[in-house]
């Protein structure tokens, strides 16, 4: 694992692209989680037995910043927050086929299948060759929310295998191996100590030569 930051509550790393947080059909081992129980053996009894210390999950081809709880206490404390949402703070770079009209704007449409509640903002931070890099803050944790929400402004993702422009992505010059979407900040409370506390992943190479 690629560890950002670690002490006797919480686990902060870098996942890289193409791993699954956790088990699921077809991804049975090679998981996050998998690494993490063997990084730390205490944490297989935290939380759910299928997903030891997962408060939050990433899709598979989004690279980023994701924390674990090593505790039970961690595991509950954090997990309120992520429900609340009004304590956690996650911010995304993604390269996107085009740009919003707009620098910057809120898009709120709903997301999933019972239609759920999304609420994410966009800031446009650069565009070349028909390309746009655009930094997402979002503050509910709906499923393919931000990954949804480009394609509804009409700038979908490159890369992205389900709401993406393959047409598109194949008239590229450097071809998409992933979807380029990455989690470059996670801030939120400590579950012990309290107080905010914000982390941070590198931009990876794919998304900066991208643009």
């Amino acid at each position: 694992m690629d560890v950002i930051f670690e002490d006797g509550d919480i686990l902060v790393v870098n996942k890289p692209a193409g791993q699954c947080v956790h088990p699921s059909p077809g991804h049975e081992r090679g998981t996050l989680t998998d690494e993490f129980v063997q990084h730390c053996p205490a944490a297989r009894a935290v939380g759910s037995e299928s997903r030891p210390g997962v408060v939050h999950r990433l899709d598979a081809d989004t690279s980023g910043v994701l924390v674990l709880a090593k505790t039970q206490r961690a595991y509950l404390a954090l997990r309120r927050q992520f429900e609340r949402h009004d304590t956690v703070e996650k911010t995304y770079l993604a390269v996107l086929h085009g740009a919003p009209q707009l620098t910057q704007g809120t898009i709120t449409t709903p997301v999933g299948r019972e239609r759920l509640r999304a609420v994410t903002h966009w800031t446009v931070l650069g565009k070349k060759s028909g390309l746009a890099l655009v930094e997402f803050k979002i503050e509910t944790g709906r499923m393919h929310q931000i990954r949804i929400h480009a394609k509804e402004l009409g700038t979908p993702i490159v890369g992205d295998s389900l709401y993406g422009d393959r047409e598109k992505d194949r008239r590229l010059r450097i071809k998409p191996r992933r979807m380029l979407l990455h989690a470059v900040s996670l801030a939120f409370l400590h579950p012990a100590a309290g107080r905010r506390v914000e982390f941070s992943a590198p931009v990876p190479p794919d998304i900066v030569y991208a643009i």
